[in-house]
């Protein structure tokens, strides 16, 4: 559908609407009393969410590409059916095939509480086929409102089972790396990517003071960064999940990256929910699982 078509099946007068983003990609607007957002529907990414009176949630970098087939450096990437390379080692892309695709708009819903609710989808198509031999249908429900909470479903349309990992891969703003700390990982034990996938055990609180890397094990269902510099602490409640994700890839490789700027390490931290490493999710003919984050500035 072309942005008319869409405005005129899906757009909420005063609260969504769908405009020509950078590189001419389709995005959708929301305006609500408790926050502003912005979603991409190349990639199914939010990649604003701003609390009334508050400094955005999320990170978005200055030089993020916006083309097909690129990633959208920022904002909450889905990643989705592995997290990480290849887990076969064919040389398709790291971290999965849907965060560089066109979604389809489902609906959009005003809810009751001053929110609103878009749902976005997925379904398998001869080229995803090719890719990963799996009937899907993928559908994210994303809610702007007090917080940002969103829910990835995939559901087994076909005859097999198969597994996935998965993630949000999300990153946050921050005012500054080294005034930046998370909670809520004490005593977890970690897989150090860093260092040759040796695990670890997390002792206190996580700092970062270089390229941090680590897939965190049996998990809590609720983290907190500490956010000094911005003097706040955002709230992430996730489900589904036994694992999380903390990325940070420090000077060198932030320098190296054409997608971001040489300074963006200290402006961002990635805390993510995840289905990784040995945290894999089969899901039968017929069912479906749900991978749910929720974030909120405390």
């Amino acid at each position: 559908m072309n942005i008319a078509q869409l405005s005129a099946e899906h757009g909420i007068a005063g609260s969504v609407e769908f405009i020509e983003g950078d590189g001419g990609l389709t995005m959708i607007r929301i305006s609500t009393p408790k926050a502003n957002a912005l979603i991409s529907i190349h990639a199914g990414q939010v990649l604003s969410y701003q609390p009334a009176g508050q400094e955005d949630l999320l990170f978005l970098s200055a030089r993020a590409y916006y083309q097909d087939g690129k990633a959208i450096k920022g904002g909450v990437p889905i990643c989705w059916p592995w997290f990480g390379p290849d887990p076969e080692g064919r040389g398709r892309p790291g971290h999965g095939f849907v965060r560089n695709r066109v979604w389809n708009v489902i609906n959009t819903q005003a809810l009751t509480n001053d929110a609103v609710k878009v749902t976005l989808g997925l379904s398998d198509t001869s080229e995803t086929m090719d890719i990963w031999p799996h009937a899907f249908r993928l559908t994210q429900e994303i809610v702007i409102g007090d917080s940002l909470n969103l829910t990835l479903i995939t559901r087994n349309t076909g005859a097999d089972l198969f597994s996935i990992t998965q993630g949000f891969h999300t990153y946050f703003n921050i005012g500054d790396i080294s005034q930046t700390s998370v909670l809520g990982l004490q005593n977890c034990p970690y897989i150090d990517k860093i260092d040759n996938s040796i695990e670890k055990k997390q002792a206190g609180e996580v700092t970062i003071a270089a390229e941090v890397d680590r897939i965190y094990r049996h998990v809590s269902n609720t983290l907190i960064i500490d956010d000094k510099a911005l003097d706040r602490c955002i709230q992430i409640l996730s489900q589904g999940n036994k694992t999380a994700v903390v990325w940070n890839p420090w000077e060198k490789i932030s320098k190296e990256m054409a997608d971001l700027e040489d300074a963006d390490y200290r402006r961002f931290i990635c805390v993510e929910a995840t289905n990784a490493a040995n945290d894999v999710i089969g899901i039968a003919p017929g069912e479906e699982f749900r991978l749910l984050a929720d974030y909120r500035v405390m």
